[in-house]
């Protein structure tokens, strides 16, 4: 059996001595999140197209922080966005019970409107 030599340097990385090498214990922190669709999103462009930027935040541990942070800031800023178009095209929750397929359309509307300005400036940049 073979006895493994630990050695820590200066940084206070420990390395284990295997044959004639030292290799570092490095051992990455695993955060479990839930991601949302805008986290699900962000996390797919990333991986996609921003292969650099997602392996660096990877190696960092911050990817996590980032893909809460952007789920977080688009899901507020979709509730802004919808509460000034109802302000802007007087729909009130009186209109639900008045007129309800019309109320219904007007905020799927909304939303979709919504997600497509939050995908332009937060999810694909």
């Amino acid at each position: 059996m073979e006895n493994k030599e630990v050695k820590e340097n200066k940084y206070g990385i420990e390395y284990t001595k295997v044959g004639d090498y030292y290799m570092p214990n490095l051992i990455l922190e695993k955060e479990k999140i839930v991601l949302n669709k805008y986290g699900r999103m962000r996390l797919k462009f990333l991986k996609e197209n921003r292969k650099a930027e997602y392996m660096i935040m990877f190696t960092k541990g911050t990817l996590n922080k980032h893909l809460k942070e952007i789920q977080e800031t688009a899901q507020s800023r979709i509730d802004i966005i919808i509460e000034q178009l109802k302000q802007q095209n007087n729909l009130t929750e009186e209109m639900k019970n008045t007129d309800q397929l019309y109320w219904v359309s007007m905020m799927n509307n909304f939303k979709s409107t919504a997600e497509e300005i939050i995908l332009k400036e937060l999810i694909y940049v």
